[in-house]
């Protein structure tokens, strides 16, 4: 067998075994089991939840409550293996990339109960990526507060982006999406498109951020020159922020993320036009425009990020990202040294279908959304 594939025979039965699980079943209640044979680790697979359409995001909360949201606007809680959807969510326009999307608490929820989402908003002529902060009562959402949006409204159905990231000084990260249509807004400072933004936990602008006061840049702007990411993590050795990014047909990119750096989309690219395969933009690199760690190839056509942190995987793991594809089906598990990418490993290749979210759960398993119509969320654990 190669290492961190499942040979055609186990891919069979594997399948065979999801087929088997009624519609349905969450937490708690009959699981799909899959053992995984990877490079230094033996991994169970199970199925936990199911019956979803269009997972997005997973959280997790303090006492063992899953969030989960699902595209076309609902978001589910699952407690005690019995799944809700929560009244109350925000209306959003559904189309293509575009409904409700990531979920985050609040990292002192515990104290003030904010739990924070993404989502796009709009008409069929223009929408925008917004952010917003609720509180769970019962089987609702209460206190809600939108407290910020895009500010370029852009025809509806791509590149949302939209991952939330808190950083360890309160602050908070938002990814938008160059929104598909012009991707040289990118490289306009006074658009939100193709950029990160830093926000304080209401909505408001930090003192520090890197472009406040400076003339023609918007100041929630942290870094700019980006395409779609829709996968990021704080690293909690380093403090290293990682991402990664959709290139356009090839240019997927893994990305260290710093303050007031400008990563080149369109400009620069590492990948090829759709429809001409001609290279994308002026040059593979150039000064002044931050290269990506990694290229991804064959593509991934990234989507949710996590960092491995829990001692029960093999030693060899630890501190290494993992990063789930769409397209590609795959979840991946990168070894970087100093900054650099040194080892990457293919621990699922197509076995579950299009990986949406990658989260580490507060049981230290790895826990996967799959974005398909009939989607799931799967634990992944060191087999004994």
């Amino acid at each position: 067998m190669t290492s961190g594939q499942i040979t055609w025979s186990r891919s069979l039965a594997f399948l065979g075994l999801l087929l088997f699980l009624g519609a349905g079943s969450l937490a708690g209640q009959e699981m799909v089991e899959e053992e995984l044979q990877t490079q230094y680790q033996l991994l169970t697979v199970e199925q936990v939840v199911d019956g979803l359409e269009q997972p997005w995001a997973i959280a997790f909360l303090p006492g063992g409550d899953m969030l989960v949201t699902e595209r076309p606007g609902r978001i589910n809680l699952i407690r005690d293996g019995v799944r809700t959807e929560l009244s109350g969510a925000p209306a959003v326009h559904v189309q293509n990339q575009g409904g409700m999307l990531d979920v985050v608490p609040h990292p002192d929820y515990e104290s003030n109960g904010w739990i924070y989402l993404t989502y796009s908003k709009g008409s069929e002529d223009s929408t925008v990526p917004a952010l917003a902060r609720t509180r769970i009562e019962g089987d609702a959402l209460v206190d809600f507060q939108e407290i910020f949006e895009s500010n370029t409204p852009t025809s509806p159905g791509r590149h949302y982006g939209s991952r939330i990231l808190f950083l360890d000084d309160g602050t908070l990260l938002m990814s938008i999406g160059d929104r598909g249509a012009e991707p040289a807004r990118a490289q306009d400072t006074m658009d939100h498109s193709g950029t990160l933004v830093r926000l304080n936990p209401d909505g408001s602008v930090p003192d520090d951020n890197p472009f406040v006061g400076t003339p023609g840049y918007a100041p929630e702007i942290f870094s700019y020159g980006h395409r779609n990411i829709q996968g990021i993590v704080l690293h909690p050795t380093t403090g290293q922020i990682w991402a990664t990014e959709h290139g356009p047909r090839g240019g997927d990119e893994l990305n260290l993320i710093e303050a007031g750096a400008n990563y080149g989309w369109p400009t620069v690219s590492l990948g090829r036009d759709y429809r001409t395969q001609e290279p994308f933009g002026d040059a593979r690199s150039m000064p002044g425009m931050v290269d990506p760690v990694h290229e991804f190839l064959p593509t991934l056509a990234p989507s949710g990020l996590a960092v491995v942190t829990n001692t029960d995987f093999h030693e060899t793991w630890e501190g290494n990202l993992l990063a789930g594809g769409l397209g590609s089906e795959r979840l991946v598990r990168l070894v970087i040294e100093n900054g650099e990418l040194v080892h990457l490993e293919d621990l699922i290749n197509g076995e579950l279908g299009r990986i949406r979210d990658v989260r580490l759960g507060p049981d230290g398993a790895v826990y996967l959304a799959t974005g398909e119509n009939d989607g799931g969320v799967y634990r992944l654990t060191p087999a004994n």
